[in-house]
């Protein structure tokens, strides 16, 4: 059974840089089991694409936010990180991991597991 588990989130002012963790507790995150990325969304929006990553290392960024903020993965402890820097007010949402064998299918935001989210808040 796949537990996606995220951490990580809290207030931070404009400018600012958090990053957010993603264990798997459920699955090794081996070359089978495809792809990890995450969503996110903010009050009154509907989820949005934000960044994933392949077991191999390849990557894909939404374009508001290519540049500011890095995805990246360990392996062996079976954890995605999201490194967040120069943080917007329009960043704050609750950010979501989610997991599936196909990049198009985490792309698109109909992976076929999910966290329960993390809380970002960022502050002007």
């Amino acid at each position: 059974q796949v537990r996606l588990v995220e951490s990580g989130g809290g207030l931070v002012q404009a400018g600012g840089s958090l990053r957010l963790s993603c264990a798997d507790s459920g699955r090794t995150f081996n070359s089978g089991s495809g792809v990890m990325g995450w969503h996110r969304q903010a009050p009154g929006a509907q989820r949005e694409f934000v960044a994933a990553i392949t077991y191999y290392g390849s990557t894909n960024y939404a374009d508001s936010v290519k540049g500011r903020f890095t995805i990246s993965k360990d392996n062996t402890k079976n954890t995605v990180y999201l490194q967040m820097s120069g943080l917007k007010p329009e960043d704050t949402a609750v950010y979501y991991c989610t997991r599936d064998v196909r990049l198009a299918s985490v792309v698109a935001g109909t992976g076929a597991s999910w966290g329960q989210g993390t809380q970002v808040t960022v502050s002007s």
